[in-house]
């Protein structure tokens, strides 16, 4: 994929990436045999849509806010902006155990987290920023509840 070029091309690869997340959180929680379990996955699938739709608001208020030479400006920052670091091998996940499914979701809430932090250290638009902190903030809430249930699940299987 490459290096991007501008903002907007990142916050478009987030929004694919929210997408994707929930997707692979609708299929962990049919895998779970604890419904309450199963009812809060499904809620952080919601919040990704959620995610989406907040990433989605931010592209078009971009296109009628901000200056051709501010993207300019923010094109340049991102020139060594690194797409790759931030895309997760998921495998295939009906196939998996759950706890490996427990264990690609932490990474991949790790990898959104930094992908929020360090586009909100980019962008030069106040409102932009504290939406991509925001989203990092609910990303981290979600790896640490995924770490919370694998720790259950691992001390559940050792019993």
């Amino acid at each position: 994929m490459g290096d991007l070029l501008s903002v907007d091309e990142v916050l478009e690869f987030a929004i694919a990436r929210e997408a994707e997340a929930n997707e692979f959180y609708k299929t962990l929680a049919g895998r779970v045999d604890n419904p309450a379990m199963s009812e809060l996955i499904l809620e952080f699938a919601k919040d990704e849509m959620e995610h989406k739709a907040r990433l989605e608001l931010e592209m078009i208020k971009r296109g009628r806010v901000v200056g051709e030479a501010q993207r300019a400006r923010e094109a340049r920052k991102l020139d060594d902006f690194d797409i790759a670091a931030y895309i997760v091998d998921s495998g295939e996940p009906m196939y998996m155990e759950y706890e490996d499914l427990l264990l690609l979701g932490m990474k991949k809430e790790k990898v959104s987290f930094r992908l929020y932090v360090e586009l909100a250290a980019i962008v030069q638009d106040q409102e932009l920023q504290e939406t991509l902190l925001s989203l990092a903030e609910e990303e981290a809430k979600h790896k640490v509840q995924l770490e919370i249930d694998y720790e259950d699940y691992v001390l559940k299987r050792k019993r």
